[in-house]
């Protein structure tokens, strides 16, 4: 099958999501061509069988805006003639899903079937989608889409919930590749970072504010304080024992610096900006940090507990499908620092408990949201679409 994917190629979840799902299908034989303003993070290297195609948006004295949108059709409807699409999967309902429904009318009118897929990742329901002036676009592309998929059924329930859709929505989940995101051995680097033996913490995530980055540095602080040094160790009880990575980058970076001078925490604190790859940091942490205020998935989470990394986190959105509360970490409401220091504390302090729970977040990955038991899913729900439609 020959299959156009559009996404938006950034830092955030679904632009990764959308990359690896491309990337896959190609090694089993698919036909990948993505179409976005920008090439993908993750496509950073060549891949048989994929192909990118730029959109380039024209800017004009008449428009204030750049019409991306109308932009965006042209280049679907330009690769569908071109490069004989058999199917449009796209990701985030406006406007990719707009654009989508747009170019297969357009198409039609020349005699060219062109299905869509359209999968909801979360804002474009949650935030964007809500907005009044939006609401009858994001409606109507998601019932004019011939197939739909969310990568929750939180998030399926609260599109139904939100919106006046008829549409069939089937429950994909996101997925991560086990074997790239495994333990590494990078014990030299654990060393350099923490040479007392302390435990490490990693946070992941855009810093929005609904990431609540200083949550996570707040967190540290309190963790520092109080001791994270494990049972059994010379200074179990002590202050410290603990150190800190920030991985990532965006608006909440300066307020989340500024807290960590402010608690006294900065030199046991790292910002270092947005890594690739970064399984080879989450091969060092002993805790992987989530203090979300929304959360459709986790798919930074997900990709911590395929290393075997316990997980404390919020308890919203789909995080408690993915995070099992007590098993492979622990779950607490959204603002609840005291809660989540204490979660962490014992998970960091307790080493049967703390291996026990990495075993459990690395099985649980491998067993439910392993690409390979994932992305056969979509083969399906492609496969379903195209009968359906009568290509």
């Amino acid at each position: 099958m020959t299959i156009g994917i559009t996404c938006y190629p950034t830092f955030g979840g679904s632009g990764v999501v959308a990359t690896e799902l491309g990337k896959a299908l190609a090694r089993r034989g698919h036909t990948v061509h993505f179409i976005a303003y920008a090439l993908p993070l993750r496509l950073e290297h060549m891949v048989e069988n994929v192909f990118f195609h730029e959109v380039r948006v024209n800017t004009y004295p008449l428009f204030e805006y750049p019409p991306y949108a109308l932009a965006l059709a042209s280049k679907m409807i330009d690769v569908a003639r071109h490069d004989g699409l058999d199917l449009l999967h796209v990701h985030y309902a406006i406007p990719h899903a707009t654009s989508a429904v747009l170019a297969r009318d357009i198409l039609r009118s020349k005699g060219i079937s062109i299905p869509i897929v359209t999968t909801l990742h979360g804002t474009d329901i949650t935030l964007v989608g809500k907005d009044a002036g939006f609401r009858p676009v994001v409606e109507h592309s998601i019932d004019a889409s011939d197939g739909v998929t969310s990568v929750s059924d939180w998030l399926r329930r609260e599109t139904y919930a939100s919106f006046d859709v008829s549409a069939d929505i089937e429950v994909i989940p996101n997925f991560v590749d086990t074997e790239r995101f495994s333990r590494q051995p990078k014990d030299h680097f654990k060393r350099a970072i923490a040479p007392d033996g302390e435990r490490l913490i990693v946070h992941v995530s855009n810093f929005r504010r609904v990431k609540r980055a200083p949550d996570a540095v707040e967190v540290f602080a309190r963790l520092h304080a109080q001791g994270a040094w494990p049972e059994g160790h010379p200074k179990h009880g002590q202050p410290g024992g603990v150190k800190l990575l920030m991985v990532g980058d965006g608006p909440d970076r300066m307020a989340s610096e500024a807290a960590a001078r402010a608690a006294g925490v900065w030199g046991d604190v790292r910002f270092i900006g947005k890594q690739e790859p970064v399984e080879e940091i989450l091969s060092i942490a002993d805790l992987f940090l989530m203090p979300s205020a929304s959360e459709t998935f986790g798919l930074a989470a997900l990709e911590a507990m395929a290393c075997g990394v316990p997980v404390v986190s919020s308890d919203v959105g789909g995080l408690p499908e993915l995070n099992i509360d007590g098993e492979t970490g622990f779950l607490r409401p959204i603002g609840d620092v005291d809660g989540m220091t204490e979660a962490a504390r014992t998970v960091l302090t307790t080493p049967d408990l703390h291996a026990r729970m990495a075993e459990a977040a690395r099985r649980r990955a491998v067993e439910h949201f392993d690409l390979d038991r994932i992305v056969p899913q979509y083969e399906a729900h492609y496969d379903r679409v195209v009968d359906a439609v009568g290509v």
